[in-house]
């Protein structure tokens, strides 16, 4: 595919990405923390450790449901019939009975913010017609982002075998869930309520204490189990700086929130993010094969941006932006191509989508005989 490249020089800053020393002193097993713009490693303890992971596991059933949403396939005041087997699931709950009708939305945030097993197996069915299928769907999901070291049994996370992950897959589905940004709405939730069919309500509680003790935290998802020990993978924002950081198999809820606080203050205080380019900026203008007009302007989907250290100073970068040949009709925030930050060594440190952000219709036979007339008339 015919390819259009515009080649912008910036100067910024520039740091290599160093790993953090054991001196951390963690509790937990094993750890990890990234960057979430760019998925850079900023601390890792046995991160590739195959370990259970309770209800982490959460991540990948909330991750199957956004995408369904966005797709169109599945709405949030779509109804959910609760089954006699969501019911009846046991571990942390909400509570639902065989029979009762709930909207996605209110079961995606008994998932979010309780936890509920009986929420997230109504949903599996929801979305699957059973449950089996449903970890199939999760399990190919797991394949398809590359999570070498994680295997799904359940969409809960109870104890079974063959169950289990690894910090840095997790790292990496907290990251892919993140792209859904409707989800901080309900994991940044510390308190709230579901109201029952018969008006009852049951009260929700964020099993993320960091929700409301830590400045930024907006999410994700805690774990435990005996055999998996306390667990959570947690995100938080502040200024530019979004980090994502994974503890497993800590000894106490007080331990695995010591050791996430630790991990995000180390980052924080560590690197700061900066914008190399602004997604409201004007990239340029390609060409439209086919349609009522002959260009198009072309933007960044998200800010350009680079992991920084607090110190560093700056160094010049390449911007290539690689854009598709873009035929006519296209929908407004259609993603026509990408573009490469590039160091000064030649290496591509970050790549974001670029979109157009307006609709292009198809051209009719008048426009194309009022483009030849005009050819024919100089212009005039």
């Amino acid at each position: 595919m015919k390819k259009i490249i515009i080649t912008i020089f910036i100067f910024m800053l520039f740091m290599p990405i160093v790993k953090a020393e054991d001196s951390l002193n963690l509790d937990s097993e094993s750890a990890i923390l990234i960057d979430e713009a760019s998925g850079k490693i900023l601390y890792e303890k046995n991160p590739d450790a195959k370990l259970p992971m309770a209800s982490m596991t959460k991540i990948m059933s909330m991750l199957l449901i956004m995408e369904k949403i966005e797709s169109g396939a599945l709405k949030y005041d779509d109804k959910v019939i609760i089954s006699k087997n969501a019911s009846g699931m046991g571990g942390s709950q909400v509570f639902l009975q065989e029979g009762e009708e709930y909207k996605v939305e209110a079961l995606l945030k008994c998932i979010s913010v309780s936890s509920a097993n009986d929420a997230v197996v109504a949903m599996a069915e929801k979305i699957s017609g059973s449950v089996e299928s449903f970890v199939n769907l999760m399990n190919e999901k797991a394949k398809e982002l590359g999570l070498a070291n994680t295997k799904f049994a359940n969409p809960h996370g109870l104890d079974a075998e063959n169950h289990y992950s690894s910090a840095r897959d997790m790292s990496k589905l907290a990251r892919e869930l993140l792209k859904h940004k409707d989800i901080l709405k309900f994991t940044s939730i510390y308190e709230d309520y579901l109201t029952k069919p018969d008006g009852s309500q049951v009260w929700l509680v964020n099993t993320n204490r960091l929700v409301r003790f830590y400045d930024g935290v907006d999410g994700l998802k805690t774990g435990y189990t005996t055999e998996a020990g306390y667990c959570l993978t947690a995100t938080a924002k502040k200024n530019d700086l979004r980090l994502i950081s994974v503890v497993m198999k800590s000894s106490s809820g007080d331990a695995r929130s010591k050791d996430t606080a630790t991990l995000l203050t180390y980052g924080f205080n560590s690197y700061k993010n900066h914008v190399i380019y602004e997604s409201n900026k004007e990239l340029g203008e390609v060409n439209i094969e086919g349609g009522k007009k002959d260009k198009v302007k072309v933007y960044l989907k998200d800010n350009a941006s680079v992991l920084l250290g607090v110190t560093e100073n700056p160094k010049e970068y390449s911007f290539n932006i690689k854009v598709d040949t873009i035929k006519a009709p296209i929908k407004k925030d259609t993603i026509v191509g990408t573009a490469e930050i590039i160091d000064n060594e030649g290496n591509i440190i970050a790549e974001e989508d670029v979109i157009i952000k307006e609709d292009i219709k198809k051209a009719s036979f008048l426009d194309y005989l009022k483009r030849n007339l005009k050819t024919i008339t100089g212009g005039k």
